[in-house]
């Protein structure tokens, strides 16, 4: 019997990254992940011999939108209160529960359901069906369950027009919308596709949704990723090599040296599903938006359910994960940093580590490299060190970082959030070198391959290159979004700007892909600091690194000069001319500079301004805020405010990234405040902040991070490209074998 519940789609996942025969040699055991994602589906019938079973609450539409699907399909429809449990019991469904109280009703129910059977129909449930364990389990051995996630709110509006007053599960003192919500962790238990449906979706609209959706789930092969440097001409040659979502999360970067990006773009969410989520949670926000950006072949949605829940519970101290915070006029910020490390990377590296753990090969050890300019060494590091054990005994995490170029609370968290599988190593050189030395080493496949061999170990990335990376950042800028309509100051629709500080291009190009996704924003606003070769390149099209050298500055994570996200935007812009794409790049690295043509520099001008902040901007921000509303803003989002002062028209709201705590960067912010002489030791920096009552506390990890780092060190490396791949080694040697 087929069984939907325990079949899990495999593919074939490559290592190009590590482009030798030896690591296919290594993976050929996994002759599993070769099996072609066989449809279930019949040539003649979307259907087949198997069922598509609708599930929701009472008042989702089950059984009408079933008969339009079934229509539309020329398949059986059986409508379970109706066709299965009035004619088993020989009375109406109210008639019973009221004979027989809540609890006995469900089991009798879930009896009824295991005596059930049936093939190639359309099936729609009861509301109180998905509540008996063993009654689901063999109606999803049939078929593929589909939920009608409709809100709450719209359920309570049906069931009153119907006269419903009561439901299974409801006695005196619980409520209706209590029983709903109550409901709500059993449907998400069981299906395998979710339906948005907005209040004013009509049957047919729902049903036409059910249909795609299925086919969605039977056509993974359609959702495929291509390097933003490849041209069409070699993507129609290489038809029968696809990469999907779980092959570019391991791979990270493409042969090509170029990024990869789905084939065929983001889904767009209609304004009705948007709206759908306003009462929503963060959490449930997440679920619905990645379900749509993951194809379920890659991971299902209960695992999903699970790596989400694991990633967003008890590791970050706000209830709201990421909220909106009211700042003066008509400027809002979006709070990034309740996180365990304390900054915006928290968002995906909380998640990334165990999407890496559920794709990967189980015969082969990786090694996760990554590079930093602040922030992401300690959210990979604290992320990577949370997987199972099991795991963590297969995936190590090497972070390199500039040794003298991130803040000196940065650099101790690094240390202190090293763990048996993480490690941090300090380059004697900026960000920009260990970014490039990553690319290099990746798309060296002697070197690569040696490490497979050698080792049984592959390699992998855990920046923002890596496609996974991006996913999570789109949630929390459209979550923004759905909160400023949630807390009534505008409604859906009105368009709304983003203010993000930005060097690496990754946080501001998930607020452009919401946009494209349907979130209403109108223009995304790239902060710099006075490394600010974005912002001349977004005014005049002409991205420069001629001799220009990185200035440290209080914001050390947006001291970038090669921005790789970029990349991936201008694929975007030149309607993915790969070409293109790939001769801009090459001219960058050989010569160091480029310039757009003019009709893609409008094109990108249509969505991006920018602006940027100098340093005394920066400290008299952070001084200016706090003397008028109390809020101390750390120095990457002080950039932010700057710039958004400078560069909004105030006709719409606008919303700021606060991409980090500002007690990561206490030296400035000591500064800024004019408080006390600055001491150089991290934690005594903290303390010193923490003794100033008036000022908001400290972020809760950072004391206890660094308090482990007075008696930890870590390995300093010279700029050179051997000595890491030294290091690289000796790490691998020291952890896997």
């Amino acid at each position: 019997m087929f069984h939907v519940c325990q079949y899990r789609p495999l593919r074939l996942i490559t290592q190009n990254s590590v482009s030798s025969m030896y690591l296919k040699l290594m993976l050929s055991r996994h002759v599993a992940f070769a099996q072609i994602w066989k449809s279930w589906f019949s040539s003649h019938s979307l259907v087949g011999s198997k069922n598509i079973i609708l599930m929701g609450p009472p008042g989702a539409g089950k059984t009408t939108v079933g008969r339009i699907v079934g229509q539309k399909l020329d398949c059986p429809v059986i409508d379970i209160d109706d066709d299965v449990l009035e004619t088993t019991w020989n009375m109406s469904v109210s008639e019973k529960l009221q004979d027989v109280g809540n609890e006995q009703f469900l089991e009798e129910e879930g009896k009824a359901l295991l005596k059930f059977s049936a093939s190639g129909s359309v099936i729609s449930l009861t509301g109180s069906n998905p509540m008996h364990s063993a009654g689901m389990e063999h109606m999803k051995k049939s078929g593929i369950v589909v939920y009608l996630d409709v809100p709450t709110t719209v359920i309570m509006s049906r069931l009153k027009s119907m006269k419903v007053d009561r439901i299974v599960g409801q006695s005196p003192g619980i409520s209706l919308k209590d029983i709903l919500q109550f409901r709500k962790q059993f449907y998400k238990r069981w299906y395998d596709i979710r339906v948005l449906c907005g209040g004013d979706n009509a049957a047919e609209v729902v049903a036409e949704k059910v249909l795609d959706a299925v086919k969605r789930y039977q056509n993974s092969e359609l959702e495929t990723f291509i390097s933003t440097r490849s041209s069409r001409s070699e993507r129609s040659m290489e038809k029968n090599s696809h990469k999907y979502f779980s092959d570019v999360v391991i791979e990270g970067l493409a042969p090509d040296g170029g990024l990869f990006v789905p084939e065929r773009g983001l889904p767009k969410f209609t304004a009705g599903e948007w709206q759908s989520l306003i009462e929503a949670t963060y959490i449930e926000r997440a679920q619905v938006i990645l379900e749509g950006c993951i194809h379920p072949a890659d991971i299902p949605a209960s695992k999903l359910a699970e790596i989400i829940g694991t990633a967003y519970g008890e590791n970050f101290t706000c209830s709201k994960i990421a909220p909106v915070r009211h700042l003066a006029g008509n400027q809002f910020l979006l709070e990034l940093f309740h996180g365990p490390t304390a900054s915006f990377k928290d968002f995906a590296l909380q998640m990334v580590p165990h999407i890496f753990a559920y794709c990967i090969p189980r015969s082969c050890n990786y090694l996760v490299l990554v590079a930093t300019s602040g922030d992401t060494g300690s959210a990979v590091l604290d992320g990577f060190s949370r997987l199972h054990d099991t795991d963590k005994q297969r995936i190590a995490v090497m972070n390199f970082f500039p040794e003298n170029g991130v803040s000196p609370i940065q650099k101790s968290q690094m240390i202190g959030c090293q763990k048996e599988n993480a490690w941090s190593v300090g380059v004697k050189s900026d960000f920009d070198f260990c970014q490039t030395a990553i690319k290099q080493i990746f798309t060296n496949s002697d070197y690569t391959g040696f490490l497979t061999v050698e080792y049984g170990t592959a390699l992998a990335a855990a920046n923002s290159i890596n496609w996974a990376r991006l996913l999570p950042q789109i949630v929390y800028h459209a979550s923004a979004y759905l909160d400023l309509v949630h807390q009534d100051i505008i409604p859906f629709g009105t368009p709304v700007d983003v203010c993000i500080p930005t060097g690496n291009f990754g946080n501001i190009l998930a607020a452009l892909y919401a946009k494209m996704m349907g979130i209403p924003i109108r223009k995304c606003i790239c902060a710099s600091n006075e490394n600010n070769v974005l912002t001349d390149f977004i005014r005049t099209g002409v991205y420069d690194l001629r001799g220009r050298k990185l200035i440290p500055t209080f914001s050390p994570a947006v001291d970038i000069l090669k921005s790789s996200n970029l990349e991936r935007y201008l694929h975007l812009i030149a309607n993915e001319d790969g070409q293109l794409v790939m001769q801009l790049y090459n001219q960058l690295e050989k010569q160091g500079h480029f310039q757009l043509r003019k009709d893609l520099l409008e094109k990108l001008q249509q969505d991006v301004v920018a602006g940027w902040c100098s340093e005394e901007e920066c400290l008299a921000a952070i001084h200016s805020v706090y003397s008028t509303t109390g809020y101390i803003l750390d120095t990457h989002t002080a950039v932010a405010k700057v710039v958004a002062d400078r560069l909004q028209d105030r006709t719409c709201p606008i919303i700021i990234s606060s991409t980090a705590h500002y007690s990561k960067f206490a030296p400035a912010i000591l500064r800024a405040l004019r408080i006390a002489e600055i001491k150089q030791n991290p934690l005594s920096q903290l303390h010193l902040l923490s003794s100033y009552s008036p000022l908001p506390p400290v972020h809760w990890g950072l004391l206890e991070t660094l308090k482990k780092t007075e008696n930890e060190d870590h390995q300093v490396c010279a700029a050179d490209m051997s000595m890491l791949m030294s290091c690289i080694e000796t790490l691998i040697q020291n952890h896997f074998m």
